[in-house]
């Protein structure tokens, strides 16, 4: 792995936007060039540490599902190499192993989550209505129990240091649209099956994604941004899990249980991050993405 990359700075392209891991440059009125860095949010502010490696890992185990998944629907790759769409020596090492060009989409404005556990935000929701985003569930289920079958729970997009919101499908489906609410939920809900299959005899267990689309300018639907990474979803490993407490995980719940344990407020600035937290952090990801794409 190379230096940490915190932010690019790809000066022969123009910067769209820095999202909370992804910068983002315009190719041209069709194509996007996507670099993943090193850095790392929970509760949606992003840490001033990055995490070495985070990049490469969560590009590589995306371009995996999207390879994988490719029959289900359609991604936004080009498969043209970063390396070719930029010039300067200095600028290819940053796009190296970590970028990816793109198609140029309308991204939807709404995070397809699907969940197969009861965990997290979701439980806190059960506990207090019976329901996971109104979605009624049956009584007496556990923490990190398994659903009885996978729920969509959409939510809306933040910008970086705003917060996530969970939305109804109803709520979804006055965003979208009807027909391509339900069309995004069958996909969701398809994505995370398959994954889910392949990533059980691999000794994980996807307790819940976050999928993101968009649509190209004849209306078809196409998967973005990132696919299943520790990022995105949560991943525990399978010999660890046990009804009634959250397992320990591939992904950066390591670094929200850190932030839990310390107290921190969830809002800017974050706090610094111990070194053996980077450490294990980028040693859970890696280990997620040797697990997934071993054969």
């Amino acid at each position: 792995m190379n230096t940490p990359l915190f932010e690019s700075t790809i000066k022969s392209l123009k910067l769209l936007n820095r999202g909370k891991v992804r910068d983002i440059y315009e190719i041209d009125g069709e194509r996007l060039l996507i670099v993943t860095t090193d850095r790392l949010s929970a509760f949606d502010v992003v840490l001033p540490d990055p995490i070495p490696g985070k990049g490469e890992v969560l590009t590589a185990v995306s371009n995996f599902w999207f390879a994988r998944l490719g029959h289900i629907i359609p991604n936004h790759l080009t498969g043209e190499p970063p390396e070719s769409v930029v010039g300067d020596p200095r600028e290819k090492a940053q796009v190296q192993g970590r970028a990816i060009v793109v198609r140029r989409l309308r991204p939807l404005p709404v995070e397809a989550i699907v969940r197969g556990y009861l965990v997290g935000s979701g439980w806190k929701d059960y506990r207090r209505t019976g329901s996971v985003c109104g979605i009624p569930l049956p009584s007496g289920l556990r923490e990190a129990e398994k659903l009885p079958a996978p729920i969509f729970t959409p939510s809306t997009k933040a910008e970086a240091g705003a917060h996530d919101e969970n939305i109804s499908f109803a709520q979804a489906a006055e965003l979208l649209g009807e027909p391509l609410a339900i069309q995004v939920q069958e996909v969701a809900l398809k994505l995370y099956q398959e994954a889910a299959d392949h990533a059980a005899p691999k000794g994980i267990i996807i307790a819940d994604t976050k999928f993101e689309f968009g649509l190209d300018a004849a209306g078809r639907l196409y998967l973005i941004d990132e696919a299943l990474t520790p990022d995105s979803s949560r991943f525990w490993p399978l010999d660890q899990y046990a009804v009634g407490s959250n397992p320990p995980s591939f992904d950066k719940q390591y670094v929200r249980d850190y932030l839990e344990s310390i107290g921190w407020n969830k809002t800017p600035p974050a706090p610094r991050l111990p070194a053996e937290v980077i450490a294990k952090t980028t040693e859970k990801y890696r280990e997620a993405l040797l697990r997934l794409t071993r054969t």
